[in-house]
């Protein structure tokens, strides 16, 4: 909305990556600061190594995320270079230097807060909208970590957002600066505007052939035929392996004996809980006072149990769950400290425990629903388990397959038939292909920049060879092979005559129309005149009034001092525009709800600009030292 804003968007950048990519995207690398030696080290920070492996892990998460966001125009290119790599390792200093800072402060997270922050990933809530235990082992299992691994690592990330909070929430907008922006955003402009239209001077144009030729002469490459191919390609994907995969109920059954335990679902239990905080560390005094006032809320529920939620939500210090009445959601076993969970899983539903004692403090738990555990039988799961045999099966299978395509492509190369014989593929005909991706075909395989470039080499032009096997997606391998070539050409120039009288037109009368403009403001230094011009109009930075974007920048860019004021813009297309100003005005009516907006805008702009700073100061505390600067490597592609 403001110039501000705008002009801090590497800025912003930066930080949606350091504060809202989760740093827990990068779990599993803390395993690398336990091998290598000083060679493979790439940063020191506060004593906290940096090594070379941490930076590849980063550099290919990274990758998979913008894979995500970009689909097939990623190009892994944009990561591999000197620059990339220097960002990335900027990120992963920055956290280090935040994760000392939380070492030093000694921040640390509850663990209510812990599980309330997992219950609401939203990815690892049920068709029913309750966290599935399952789902969350599972999502961990597939990245080779476990629960245990993951919480420790997002333990510190909520620590490190304790620091970034404490900082951003520091940072306000003076209530001056930010009501003397809204103002100059709202002030508007009384415009008037005189029009020197191109289409207006037509009929003085002169064009002779000796002027469309000399334009068609220096065109460049406006007139020529981009070099275009037809040919044939064939492609190997996870579908053609599928095809080839069966899946047996013999397969089935034994696949459901051997993982019977993922296929039951352990009992789960829902409880609410007041907390009053007494660490094992706080003086016998203070322990026995929370323990009293416990005692003293535990009598209040004998008497009304129905007031647990009210008194939770007044009395409770866990700040996770006290705001919900107490609520801490459904949770498995191994979620809780033991006392807790062994108190849990003894109560019936709607009953309320004695007074527990934990490492946080003492408790009063209700438990407000038990959801029973039980095993699914073989016919539920079987079209489940299927599905997911036939997807392990054809992964090896494309496997294997991939290596036959890349083989027979490459020792028979004069004919794709053999490979598409050989692996039931089909082989497809394609003409007026281009060098480059096409934009308009973003799901056609054979529009990837790398096979194009291998369709359009010395080798398959010349020759008529199959290209390469080219993996132009996941599992997605492409050859091809030119069956014809047509050399990038200049179309005729009576071919294109009338568009170049076209465009010749169009040139001389946008020039003949700016001349004339630029003549009348010469001719009106001084007091402008009032005559010629348009009904006055009122123009403002959030309301254009319908102007042309130049036209726009120029009247918002003019200076006021003195009106009226008249300023010109060339309008493409259209010709040439003067423009009047005749007076400035504050705003009509104050827009309130934007002017907030616009406050909470330059606030989070100057806490983010905060933050930076910050960063800074603790990178100098903790003497960062760059050992050997990265440089440009491959970015690696997901594993399949």
């Amino acid at each position: 909305m403001f110039d501000f804003i705008r002009t801090h968007q590497r800025l912003m950048q930066f930080l949606l990556l350091l504060l809202i990519v989760p740093s827990f995207a990068l779990l599993g690398v803390e395993s690398y600061t336990r091998m290598g030696d000083e060679t493979n080290v790439i940063a020191k920070v506060g004593g906290q190594k940096i090594l070379k492996e941490e930076l590849d892990a980063a550099q290919r998460q990274q990758a998979d995320r913008l894979r995500q966001a970009y689909g097939s125009r990623f190009d892994p290119k944009m990561l591999d270079n000197a620059e990339a790599r220097q960002g990335i390792l900027d990120n992963l200093i920055a956290q280090k230097a935040l994760s000392v800072e939380a070492a030093r402060n000694r921040l640390s997270v509850s663990d209510a807060s812990l599980q309330q922050s997992i219950l609401q990933i939203p990815d690892l809530q049920g068709a029913d909208g309750k966290f599935d235990v399952e789902r969350y082992k599972a999502l961990l299992a597939a990245q080779g970590m476990s629960p245990t691994m993951f919480e420790a690592q997002l333990r510190q990330d909520l620590a490190l957002q304790q620091i970034n909070a404490a900082v951003q929430n520091s940072a306000f907008a003076p209530k001056a600066l930010s009501t003397r922006l809204s103002e100059i955003n709202e002030q508007q402009r009384e415009v008037q505007e005189m029009m020197f239209k191109a289409s207006d001077y037509a009929s003085k144009v002169k064009i002779t052939d000796e002027m469309l030729k000399s334009y068609y002469d220096n065109s460049g490459s406006r007139f020529e035929v981009p070099e275009q191919v037809k040919a044939e390609y064939v492609v190997l994907n996870a579908a053609a392996a599928a095809a080839q995969v069966t899946v047996s109920d013999a397969d089935i059954k034994s696949y459901y004996d051997q993982n019977a335990k993922r296929y039951t679902t352990e009992e789960q239990r829902r409880a609410s809980h007041i907390l009053i905080t007494a660490p094992k560390d706080a003086p016998a005094k203070d322990r026995a006072a929370a323990k009293a006032k416990a005692e003293a809320l535990l009598a209040q529920l004998r008497k009304n149990p129905a007031d647990f939620a009210k008194l939770a939500k007044e009395n409770s210090q866990d700040p996770g769950s006290a705001e919900r009445g107490g609520d801490l959601d459904f949770f498995g076993k191994g979620m809780m400290v033991k006392q807790f969970e062994d108190t849990a899983y003894k109560l019936q539903k709607g009953q309320i425990s004695d007074v527990v004692e934990s490492e946080f403090g003492y408790h009063i738990i209700q438990v407000t629903d038990i959801k029973p555990g039980g095993a699914r039988t073989l016919d539920q799961v079987k079209d489940e388990i299927g599905a997911e045999i036939r997807k392990q099966l054809a992964a090896k299978k494309y496997t294997e397959l991939a290596e036959t395509f890349s083989n027979t492509v490459y020792e028979q190369a004069d004919s794709l038939k053999p490979v598409a014989d050989k692996l039931g593929l089909k082989i497809e005909t394609v003409a007026n292909i281009g060098r480059n991706p096409n934009p308009a075909l973003k799901d056609a395989p054979y529009n990837n920049a790398k096979f194009l470039n291998a369709l359009f080499s010395d080798e398959a032009v010349r020759s008529k060879h199959n290209t390469e096997a080219v993996e132009v997606a996941p599992s997605t391998l492409i050859a091809g092979r030119v069956l014809e070539f047509r050399p990038k050409a200049r179309r005729p120039f009576d071919e294109v005559k009338t568009q170049v009288r076209e465009l010749v037109m169009q040139q001389e009368t946008m020039a003949m129309a700016k001349k004339a403009g630029e003549a009348w403001l010469a001719d009106a230094k001084g007091t402008p005149p009032s005559n010629g011009f348009s009904a006055p109009k009122l123009v403002s930075r959030t309301a254009s009034a319908g102007l042309d974007e130049n036209a726009f920048m120029a009247v918002m860019k003019a200076d006021v001092t003195k009106l009226p004021r008249v300023v010109g813009a060339e309008l493409p297309g259209q010709g040439y525009g003067v423009y009047r100003i005749n007076k400035v005005a504050p705003a009509g009516k104050v827009d309130e709800a934007r002017r907030t907006a616009e406050q909470q805008q330059i606030a989070t702009a100057l806490s983010q600009q905060e933050t930076l700073a910050y960063i800074d100061v603790l990178k100098n505390r903790a003497k960062v030292k760059i050992v050997h600067p990265p440089a440009a490597a491959p970015a690696t592609p997901p594993a399949e």
